[in-house]
């Protein structure tokens, strides 16, 4: 594929359209940290100089991916919550429904996974001050959608500790989905020690069983 300068808005939004869905395909066949520059310009057909007129950086591609990624999730889990989540339940079981029904939206979700992994560490990097606040600016939006699914079926935790819930499950959704996704070495010392073998996690047990104790923890400071 090969494209002529884009003269116009629109030819302009077509360009970073192409860009935004080739990466999108990219992270279906590979995690985020082998999604290169040269390859993304290679598979788009522009050169490199030219891919960064649209996008400054490859990490300024990967978070508006991030965003894109994350409005889709919400999009899906207010339904998913209705189903699950039973209003005549105590608070403690509607809040183990609403962990169970996260844990296993994100696991059903794993470049979004792979994505909030590299945010902080990686995806942050590399962007200028504009981008790093565009991209803060649609963080905040998604957590106020996120914060709004989430209190009709708690509504024992105020806006304050559900955002608070909300912060944390993104910043354990990265850590635990990192730890999930160990090197071959740790696999080959996973397999051939089988004590070791018990420090191996699953993604969607772990996430659940963090986000179960978390919820708990805001519902037991709710009734102080």
């Amino acid at each position: 594929m090969t494209f002529q300068r884009a003269r116009s808005e629109e030819q302009r939004a077509v360009r970073r359209r192409v860009i935004l869905d080739t990466a999108a395909a990219m992270l279906t066949e590979m995690p985020v940290a082998q999604v290169t520059l040269n390859e993304l310009s290679r598979r788009v057909g522009l050169a490199k100089s030219n891919v960064l007129r649209y996008f400054e950086s490859r990490e300024a591609v990967l978070l508006e991916l991030l965003d894109v990624a994350v409005r889709e999730w919400l999009e899906q889990l207010d339904h998913t919550l209705s189903e699950a989540v039973d209003a005549s339940g105590t608070p403690v079981e509607r809040a183990d429904q609403v962990a169970a029904v996260v844990a296993a939206s994100l696991a059903a979700r794993p470049v979004l996974c792979d994505l909030v992994g590299a945010q902080a560490a990686v995806l942050e990097h590399n962007v200028s001050p504009r981008i790093a606040a565009e991209f803060k600016r649609a963080a905040i939006a998604n957590a106020e959608v996120l914060i709004s699914l989430l209190r009709p079926r708690l509504p024992e935790l105020d806006e304050h500790a559900a955002f608070k819930f909300t912060a944390a499950a993104f910043m354990v959704t990265g850590a635990i989905w990192t730890h999930c996704r160990p090197s071959a070495a740790m696999l080959a010392a996973y397999e051939a020690d089988p004590e070791l073998a018990a420090m191996r996690m699953d993604f969607t047990a772990t996430l659940r069983e963090t986000l179960e104790v978390f919820l708990s923890g805001l519902l037991a400071r709710a009734t102080r």
